[in-house]
């Protein structure tokens, strides 16, 4: 029973290190948030998970082995991806303009988003591969059970996070103008452009 708390703790401690830094999935969610309101946290998590629990299930069955090159190729498509995602925030951002103070919330698919801006990340594979795939194994030398606490602990940091993160924004967008609403997501399509040329400057330096 310890064991299984020890894993649930590892797993809670070390997901919530890594979800307070800033990265893409943040700016998905602070975008989402403003747009579809506090579910945006769970919903990116979600997308963010699903892409974890293939990772971990191939952890499980001992298929981990990624090549350089892939990871190469990961970068270059990721860093891609999240400049076109940050476009088309900035993009919707000039709708805000004349339509914030009667907002009616645009759906928008924030469980893609999640998963989306995992998978373009790759330092997210990176840590999965290395780090992440090394402490799901230590469970597994306990249980299978004490490997899905470490899983379970992590997604609970992610989803406890994440989900105050939307709440706060969504909240705080009744008291943004228009303008402030507007450059908020201008900032967030920013900051994804600029972490998508960080990943391709990786490759091409």
């Amino acid at each position: 029973m310890l064991d299984m708390l020890e894993m649930l703790t590892i797993g809670f401690v070390i997901g919530m290190t890594g979800a307070i830094v800033p990265g893409p999935m943040l700016f998905a969610t602070i975008d989402g948030s403003l747009k579809t309101g506090w579910k945006a946290g769970p919903e990116v998590v979600v997308g963010h998970a699903s892409l974890e629990l293939a990772i971990c299930i191939l952890v499980i069955l001992g298929i981990t082995a990624v090549s350089d090159s892939i990871l190469m190729t990961i970068s270059l498509f990721g860093g891609i991806i999240l400049v076109v995602f940050g476009m088309l925030t900035i993009r919707n951002a000039g709708l805000s303009e004349s339509s914030v103070k009667s907002y009616s919330p645009v759906k928008v698919n924030n469980f893609s988003a999640g998963f989306i801006t995992s998978a373009a990340n790759p330092y997210f594979w990176i840590w999965w591969l290395a780090a992440g795939s090394a402490l799901v194994l230590r469970g597994l030398e306990i249980s299978l059970l004490a490997a899905i606490m470490f899983i379970v602990g992590h997604w609970l940091a992610d989803i406890g996070y994440f989900t105050a993160v939307s709440a706060s924004f969504s909240k705080g967008k009744k008291l943004m103008s228009t303008k402030t609403y507007e450059r908020v997501l201008v900032s967030c399509g920013l900051f994804l452009i600029i972490f998508g040329m960080w990943f391709i400057a990786g490759i091409v330096i």
